[in-house]
């Protein structure tokens, strides 16, 4: 297998370097064995709390003193050590008990009557029971559940979501379905902490329950339909055309498979689903215990106390919108919720080079995040995978580019006249954790910080498309970068993005008034999974855009003034909340293209089986016109799993019609 690798790595190198000097085929070579150290399985993927991410903090650290890079004196020695948490976990001791007003004891069983959330923290509860609705707390739109009920020192049930969720247009709905900040559990958990609740439980609304069971009723019926179809098609075919008939038996596999599948589900019905532990995030530092019951739990007691049950409740608040709190007399709970904080000390990786001309006090900050996923967990797109996400791309290439980058401006022969500050931050994929907590205890300052230029996935330059993003928050970005894109060996088909906010560590600085550049190189199938390793990086790609930035750098450093900020409050990236159907797309931002462009499919979904290819743009949804990625997600919406759409694309400038069918997001 070895020799297998080491004639593919020959074999690239052989493609990328036949044109170039021995200098440049040299820093093509480090390129690919630096890619091949941070994608390596000894790495683990980078994750936070592994052994591997500190391998790679070492490594990183050495490159910047082999490149002439100083360690700054306000850090151990090149890191910028802190503690974060890293995650949580249940301890041993979780109990919840209802006590009737006849004194009765009702011990809930873990995992099947009730769930401890990670939302809370850890404590004991022995208090009375108040019943609080939706627990919203909205005066401008009339319904104050905590208003006319106290809950200080006191447990409160809190029914999840919002009312009126048939009525798109009622007072707490979103849009296009999406979840108001009212239906946001952390939401419903600060307002009873805010009103003196000791623990929240959690009971699921009827709407979430009815809704999952009746997509799922609806889907076998779709199923059913699509395989009777194909079932009389299969018999009127002749048995001549063979290969016809191969391949209407097998879609009849499929189709049985996924019918056994949801029937199943159907039949378990358990729609009134816990809560797993880590959903929607973890607790702050001393949050209350937080807890989830099943609705027969809830309405054992809701009957007995106030004589309704979860659906009454909902029907009447759907029809009156009206706060129905109260006590739930003669009731108490008990119980003990134990969440144990998983801890870790991370490490920003800084190097200086100090200035030495007109300007030595004013700095530029160059950055790459080299954490990634490690094993997989919260943020894979392989969400059952256990194995290592190697993240070559995200963010192995960024990381190695800075490292490139550094090496390029270290054998500069005068120093530069402002200050370079090379950063690798830590934990980005956890929240831009790294470059947040550097802008909150910055090694140099911020207000003599002139500019901030982040690379996060340049890996895969496809077609010479180049994005960059933040080009609107300093009037120079956007002629400089056309300028040098004239230059040799450049010539990028670039995309430039004005928005100084987005999903990078770019975002930590433009909140701080600093104009931002965030250089990418696009989207792809391997995004957040584990196929994303080093055999798929465009090793030139990455030689050519760090001398693309280094002429930027270059000119930053070269002029007087100091990049001026411009304020844009859109962000780069459209995330919307709310329920919708798997499609399966990865968009394109490296396109201006009219239409919702894609740089690919995921494998095996709904889209790659409808026939979608890279670089299609999707123009039609049905009837809909879809003029951007936002169109697509809004009318996305609109269908349900099992649905059939036609989906119209421009592929090669012909507009080509084909169907997709949705799934359910599993």
């Amino acid at each position: 297998m070895n020799n297998i690798v080491k004639a593919l790595t020959l074999l690239l190198l052989l493609n990328f370097t036949s044109h170039l000097s021995a200098d440049q085929t040299e820093d093509l070579s480090a390129i690919l064995d630096n890619i091949k150290k941070f994608a390596s399985d000894d790495w683990e993927g980078r994750g936070i709390g592994t052994k591997g991410i500190n391998k790679a903090a070492d490594f990183i650290r050495e490159e910047f003193l082999k490149a002439g890079l100083k360690l700054p004196d306000k850090t151990l020695k090149g890191f910028q050590n802190f503690q974060m948490t890293v995650g949580s976990h249940l301890g041993k001791t979780n109990s919840l008990t209802l006590i009737s007003p006849e004194g009765k004891e009702f011990v809930l069983s873990i995992n099947s009557d009730f769930a401890v959330s990670s939302l809370g923290g850890s404590g004991k509860i022995d208090s009375e029971l108040v019943f609080c609705g939706y627990g919203i707390d909205d005066k401008k739109k009339n319904l104050q559940e905590f208003e006319n009920v106290d809950v200080k020192g006191k447990t409160v049930i809190i029914v999840r979501r919002v009312p009126q969720q048939d009525n798109p247009k009622g007072p707490f709905s979103g849009v296009h379905g999406s979840i108001t900040r009212h239906g946001n559990l952390s939401t419903k958990i600060s307002n009873a902490y805010q009103k003196g609740a000791i623990a929240v439980i959690f009971v699921n609304d009827i709407h979430t329950v009815k809704d999952e069971r009746k997509s799922d009723i609806k889907l076998k019926e779709k199923i059913q339909f699509k395989h009777d179809k194909i079932e009389k098609k299969l018999k009127a075919t002749p048995s001549k055309e063979k290969e016809q008939l191969k391949k209407l038996k097998q879609e009849l596999i499929d189709l049985k498979k996924e019918l056994i599948k949801v029937e199943e589900e159907i039949k378990q019905d358990q729609y009134d689903t816990l809560m797993k532990f880590g959903y929607a995030g973890r607790a702050k530092k001393n949050a209350i215990p937080v807890f989830q019951i099943k609705q027969d739990v809830c309405n054992n007691v809701l009957q007995k106390a106030i004589k309704k049950d979860i659906a009454s409740f909902a029907k009447e608040m759907d029809k009156e919108l009206k706060s129905q709190s109260q006590l739930l007399s003669g009731w108490k709970i008990k119980g003990i919720a134990t969440v144990v904080t998983d801890q870790a000390t991370v490490k920003n990786v800084i190097g200086v080079i100090e200035g030495d001309g007109t300007y030595p006090d004013e700095t530029i900050v160059i950055g790459a995040h080299y954490d990634h996923l490690g094993f997989g967990g919260t943020g894979s797109l392989a969400p059952m995978s256990k194995d290592i996400h190697n993240g070559a791309d995200d963010n192995a290439s960024g990381s190695v580019a800075l490292i490139e980058l550094a090496k390029r401006i270290g054998k500069r022969k005068k120093k530069p006249s402002r200050r370079l500050v090379f950063i690798a931050f830590t934990a980005e994929e956890k929240g831009l954790i790294g470059s947040a907590h550097y802008v909150k205890n910055p090694i140099y300052p911020l207000n003599k910080t002139i500019a901030m230029l982040n690379m996060d996935m340049v890996g895969r330059l496809e077609k010479e498309k180049l994005t960059i993003f933040g080009t609107g928050t300093a009037p120079r970005w956007k002629p400089l970068f056309e300028k040098i894109n004239q230059e040799d060996p450049y010539h990028f088909k670039l995309t430039l993005k004005p928005n100084g906010f987005g999903p990078s560590d770019h975002s930590s600085f433009y909140a701080k008034k600093i104009p931002v550049l965030h250089f990418f190189t696009g989207s792809h199938a391997d995004y957040h999974r584990p196929s994303d390793d080093w055999d798929k990086i465009n090793v030139e790609g990455i030689h050519r855009i760090t001398g693309f930035i280094k002429n930027v750098l270059e000119d930053t450093l070269a002029q007087k003034d100091v990049p001026k900020y411009i304020e844009i409050k859109e962000r780069a990236v459209i995330n919307r909340g709310g329920r919708r159907p798997y499609f399966g797309s990865i968009p394109d931002f490296g396109t201006e293209a009219k239409g919702y462009a894609i740089s690919g499919v995921a494998p095996g979904s709904p889209a790659a089986k409808g026939g979608l290819k890279g670089d299609d743009i999707i123009i039609r949804v049905g009837e809909s016109k879809i003029g951007s990625l936002e169109d697509f997600d809004l009318v996305l919406r609109k269908f349900a799993p099992g649905d059939d759409i036609d989906v119209t694309v421009k592929r090669a400038g012909k507009e080509v019609k084909l169907k997709v069918t949705l799934t359910k997001r599993r």
